[in-house]
């Protein structure tokens, strides 16, 4: 398979990089989730890391010069230890996470400062993806898209039910084809529905699930800025001026708290869609097997052989038990009478509720936070 890169050397020079967002803290994963080794560098599902998996994943399209990384610099050196083959210079760390509109603007400036100009997929660093080819041919799909001056374009995941903690995309008719796949014009981005809202999306046949995989020109990308959001992208015009210098750690401390704390879905792709201006915004439909992997339940779910099967990292024993998570790779682990059951045990931490409530282990790191516990997070 060819690489986009490669495509467009033939075509008109410009070149597709790979944009991984590697901030989050992943605190739902807690105990085994803390702020140096967050989701994204942990084998959730699999012997490898999350951010390994996303790179091999996309290797065949991105060789490794074509792959950067934004993360918190509290996480940079473990990510430059993880993905060794990235150029340390492509691991752009954060001095404060301030969401992904702020994180997306300073990958397109320095592709801006590398490239003149290139395609971006900016892309989650912790999802899981159980059809890679499918979701490279989405991939190549859409970066030919974006390829047009203008166009903006999302993956949107074909929901399997009525989840209400993601967003949502509608879309409305087809309106472009990229190598022979389906792009439809976006009627709206719609954030986390009630259920009841969310029961409608579903039924309806036009709502697809907002994944977060984004496909533009650096230089599309940072013109919305200019007309939406036009104080970060104003900030980053001068701290592009300092790429390549001395002067760009200083200046990167000095106006990172100047740039605006909010989702690039917010911030452009859905006053992008309502404007209906210069801006075009696509969505192509999505159906890869794609789990963002937001809790222990939902690990549990994807590693459970069949309903009711319990699921353990090491050796254990279970006696009517069932429906069990039980991470303890190093201790058996002897279940009796239990069901529905989380348990994580680290060196200096266990976790224990029940799958149901996996949901709120973050708020257990809200609370280690709170107390200032900060070993422990």
């Amino acid at each position: 398979m060819s690489s986009p890169a490669k495509k467009s050397a033939k075509s008109d020079s410009l070149p597709a990089c790979a944009v991984l967002l590697a901030g989050g803290r992943g605190t739902r994963f807690w105990p085994r989730s803390r702020t140096r080794t967050p989701k994204q560098l942990l084998n959730i599902v699999g012997s490898e890391t999350m951010a390994r998996q996303t790179m091999a994943r996309l290797a065949p399209l991105f060789p490794p010069r074509s792959a950067w990384v934004v993360t918190h610099k509290e996480q940079a050196a473990a990510v430059r230890r993880e993905l060794k083959e990235i150029p340390p210079s492509h691991i752009l760390a954060e001095p404060a996470g301030v969401n992904t509109a702020a994180a997306i603007g300073v990958a397109a400036i320095h592709l801006i400062h590398e490239h003149r100009d290139a395609l971006m997929a900016v892309l989650p660093s912790d999802a899981y993806i159980a059809d890679a080819a499918a979701y490279r041919n989405l991939v190549e799909a859409a970066l030919d898209l974006a390829r047009t001056p203008g166009n903006l374009v999302v993956l949107g995941i074909e929901p399997t039910r009525p989840e209400t903690g993601y967003g949502y995309v509608e879309r409305g008719e087809v309106a472009a084809h990229a190598r022979g796949i389906d792009a439809y014009a976006v009627k709206r981005f719609t954030e986390k529905p009630a259920l009841a809202e969310a029961r409608e999306y579903v039924g309806s046949g036009t709502f697809l699930w907002n994944a977060g995989m984004f496909f533009w020109r650096a230089s599309t990308f940072l013109e919305n800025l200019r007309r939406h959001l036009p104080a970060t992208h104003d900030a980053l015009q001068e701290l592009a001026k300092s790429i390549g210098t001395r002067r760009y750690n200083s200046a990167l401390h000095r106006i990172y708290p100047r740039l605006q704390n909010i989702s690039v879905d917010y911030a452009v792709m859905e006053p992008a869609t309502r404007e209906g201006g210069p801006s075009r915004v696509f969505v192509i439909p999505a159906n890869i097997g794609w789990s963002d992997i937001g809790s222990w339940a939902a690990v549990y779910e994807l590693l459970a052989a069949k309903a009711g099967a319990n699921v353990s990292a090491g050796e254990f024993f279970a006696l009517d038990a069932d429906g069990n998570y039980l991470w303890s790779p190093k201790k058996l682990v002897a279940a009796i009478g239990v069901s529905n059951v989380v348990l994580v045990e680290t060196e200096d931490a266990l976790l224990l509720c029940s799958r149901d409530r996996a949901q709120d282990v973050g708020k257990i790191v809200k609370w280690l936070d709170e107390n200032r516990k900060r070993k422990l997070v």
